[in-house]
């Protein structure tokens, strides 16, 4: 499985990811942390015990963070939901949408299993955290991603 770093101001977690059970969301999230687009952005979105979200290129800079959340890449990609592995658990790192199908570039990573079962069978779930899962409950909201490296196996 191929993996990835995802470095913050807090720390960094190692990602795993489903490259089995959902190819196109990891291919896709692979490119855009490959091409540095994620590099500056903030987690924009933060709710205790639920998820931490980004991946929205409205949050890079102050002028546009008031739109965070509704931007993305400029294209959207399929929701792969019939793979193993989707369910939405402590690390999991998953698709954020505006409804089925409009995934591109924002992603959340689950807090724990209490308020998620919800997601299960709605977002794409690509990957999950398998080092530093800790430090998801000390990401607070405008914290930057620094960047993505991607590590090939």
């Amino acid at each position: 499985m191929s993996k990835a770093i995802l470095k913050t101001e807090k720390g960094d977690f190692k990602i795993e990811f489903y490259d089995n059970d959902a190819p196109k969301a990891v291919a896709n999230f692979k490119k855009l942390a490959s091409e540095g687009f994620y590099n500056g952005l903030t987690f924009h979105r933060v709710l205790n015990d639920f998820v931490i979200q980004g991946g929205c290129p409205f949050s890079r800079d102050a002028s546009t963070a008031h739109k965070a959340g509704a931007g993305g890449p400029g294209y959207h990609i399929d929701c792969e939901l019939k793979g193993n592995n989707q369910y939405h658990d402590r690390g999991v790192l998953s698709m954020a949408h505006a409804g089925r199908n409009t995934g591109g570039s924002q992603f959340f990573i689950c807090h724990s299993r209490n308020n998620t079962a919800h997601l299960d069978g709605n977002h794409t779930c690509f990957g999950k955290v398998i080092e530093n899962v800790d430090l998801v409950d000390e990401i607070r909201q405008g914290d930057r991603i620094l960047s993505i490296d991607v590590i090939e196996d």
